[in-house]
C-alpha cells in the first residue's frame, strides 16, 4: 500500500515537472525583435533552426522573419473571432494555429510527406521544420530563392496557387515588406552573435 502511494506521488512530481519543462520551452522571448536576444534566451531554437537551414536551405532569418509575423513566437497564437454586429464573438477565419500559423490542410500534407506523423503546431521544432518544408516547396513550384524573403512570405501567406494575384492585395504586399525588413535586421543581428552560437554548447535534450 504504501509503495503503491509512493509511486503515485512519484508520478505526481513528474507530471509538475514535465508540465514546467513544456511551459519553459514554449515561453515568448522577451524580445522578439533581436535574433540574438531571441537565441541567447532559447539556445535550443538556435539548434532546430540551424538543423532546418542545413536540410532545406532556408535562412535562420528568414524562419524567424516568418514567424515574427504569423504570430510573434506565440505558440498559442490563433486568429481573432470574427464578431456578430461588432460585438458577439462567432468562428475564427481559419484554423491557422501555432508558431507558424499553419491551417491543418497543409499540416497534414506537411506531416504526411515528411513522415512526421508526431508534428505539432505548438513546438518550435516542427513549426521551422514546416516553414523550411514550405519554402522549399515553394522554391520547386514557383522558382523563388529560399532567401527572398519578401516573395517568399507572399507565397507562404497567399498559397501557391493564389501567389499569382498577389498585385491585386496591396495589404499583403505591405506584409511581405515589413516581414522583408524585419529579416534583414535578424540577417544583420545574426552576424555578430552566430560564431559564438555555432560553438557546441552543453544541453541536456
Amino acid at each position: 500500500m504504501e509503495r503503491i502511494k509512493y509511486k503515485k506521488k512519484t508520478n505526481k512530481y513528474f507530471f509538475i515537472l514535465f508540465l514546467l519543462f513544456i511551459c519553459s520551452c514554449s515561453s515568448i522571448p522577451k524580445n522578439t525583435s533581436n535574433s540574438c536576444a531571441i537565441f541567447n534566451e532559447k539556445y535550443l531554437w538556435y539548434k532546430h533552426a540551424k538543423k532546418t537551414e542545413l536540410k532545406w536551405g532556408t535562412p535562420i532569418y528568414v524562419q524567424l522573419a516568418i514567424i515574427k509575423m504569423e504570430s510573434d513566437f506565440d505558440w498559442l497564437a490563433k486568429p481573432d473571432r470574427q464578431k456578430i454586429f461588432k460585438i458577439i464573438p462567432y468562428k475564427r477565419p481559419s484554423s491557422s494555429f501555432g508558431y507558424s500559423q499553419a491551417v491543418k490542410g497543409t499540416w497534414e500534407q506537411y506531416k504526411k510527406e515528411t513522415g512526421n506523423k508526431l508534428a505539432t503546431r505548438v513546438r518550435f521544432k516542427d513549426s521551422v521544420d514546416f516553414i523550411g518544408w514550405y519554402t522549399n516547396k515553394t522554391t520547386s513550384i514557383l522558382k523563388i530563392s529560399k532567401k527572398d524573403t519578401f516573395r517568399q512570405y507572399l507565397a507562404y501567406h497567399e498559397g501557391w496557387g493564389a501567389y499569382k494575384y498577389y498585385r491585386n492585395n496591396p495589404k499583403v504586399i505591405l506584409l511581405a515588406k515589413k516581414v522583408k525588413k524585419q529579416s534583414d535586421k535578424y540577417r544583420s543581428q545574426l552576424r555578430k552573435c552566430q560564431k559564438r552560437l555555432n560553438k557546441n554548447k552543453f544541453i541536456i535534450f
